[in-house]
C-alpha cells in the first residue's frame, strides 16, 4: 500500500532515494523495483532487519534490475549520519507526526537532498486525524504515538521556512480513515472486535485484488477524508 505517487517522485536507475522512517519498508521496496539505489533509514533495528530480509529476498527473486540496491542504515531523524546533498529523493512518509523537534528533522532533510532534488513528506490528514485524537486518547497518548495534527498549511508553511520549494500535494487512503474511526471507537487496541475485524479484512481484501469499485470509491473519498495527505517539494 503506497502513500507516495511514484509518477510525482520519479525514480529508476542512477537515482539514490532515502526513505526516511522506512518503518516496514513498503515505500523502499517499490523504488528498489523501479532500480533506484535506496537507503533503508529507521530507528527500530527490528523492522530494519525485516526490510533487510525483504530486499535479499526480492534479489534473490529476481526483482531487482541490474545496478539497483537496497541498504539499511539504522540512526534517528535528528541527526542522520550522510553528508549533505547525498540523496536525489528523500521520502518521509507518516514520520513528523512522530517527532517533537520536526523542525529539526526538517532540517536534517533538507541537507542530506541535493540541490535540485525533491522530497515526498506525508503526514495524517487534518480532519481524520483529529476525529480519531477526539475518538479515543490512546491513539494519540501510546508511546512513539503522534504528538501533533497538521494542517496542510502549516505544513507547507515549515518546510518554505527551511528553504524548500513547495509543490503539488494529495490525499491518499481514503478507505482507510473510517477504519481508524471504528478502530478509536471500539478501542484503538481492541483488534478483536467484530466491526474492527470485518473492516480490515475488507481493506486486506482491497489491497490485494484492486477492484475497480473501491479504486473509483477511494478516487472519490480521498480529496474528503484520505488518511494521509502527500506533498512534494524541492530544494532549490
Amino acid at each position: 500500500m503506497l502513500t507516495v505517487d511514484f509518477a510525482r517522485l520519479p525514480v529508476g536507475p542512477g537515482v539514490r532515494l532515502l526513505d526516511l522512517g522506512c518503518g516496514g519498508g513498503r515505500h523502499a521496496f517499490e523504488a528498489l523495483r523501479r532500480g533506484a539505489d535506496v537507503i533503508a533509514f529507521d530507528m527500530d533495528q527490528a523492522e530494519l532487519d525485516g526490510v533487510a530480509a525483504m530486499f535479499a529476498a526480492m534479489d534473490k527473486a529476481g526483482e531487482v534490475p541490474p545496478g539497483a540496491s537496497g541498504q539499511i542504515v539504522q540512526g534517528t531523524a535528528l541527526d542522520m549520519p550522510f553528508e549533505d546533498g547525498s540523496f536525489d529523493r528523500v521520502i518521509a512518509a507518516e514520520v513528523l507526526e512522530h517527532i517533537p523537534d520536526d523542525m529539526a528533522a526538517m532540517r536534517e532533510l533538507f541537507r542530506v537532498l541535493k540541490p535540485g532534488g525533491t522530497a515526498a513528506v506525508t503526514v495524517p490528514s487534518f480532519l481524520p486525524e483529529r476525529i480519531c485524537w477526539a475518538l479515543d486518547e490512546a491513539y494519540h497518548t501510546a508511546p512513539g504515538g503522534h504528538v501533533r495534527i497538521y494542517t496542510l498549511a502549516e505544513l507547507s508553511a515549515k518546510l518554505k521556512s527551511i528553504g524548500f520549494e513547495i509543490g503539488p500535494h494529495h490525499h491518499a487512503h481514503g478507505l482507510h480513515a473510517p477504519y481508524w474511526w471504528i478502530k478509536c471507537a471500539v478501542g484503538v487496541n481492541n483488534d478483536d472486535h467484530p466491526i474492527a475485524k470485518a473492516y480490515h479484512e475488507l481493506l486486506v481484501w482491497d489491497i490485494m485484488k484492486r477492484p475497480a469499485a473501491t479504486r473509483i470509491a477511494e478516487a472519490v473519498l480521498n480529496p474528503i477524508i484520505g488518511k494521509s495527505v502527500v506533498l512534494y517539494v524541492r530544494k532549490p
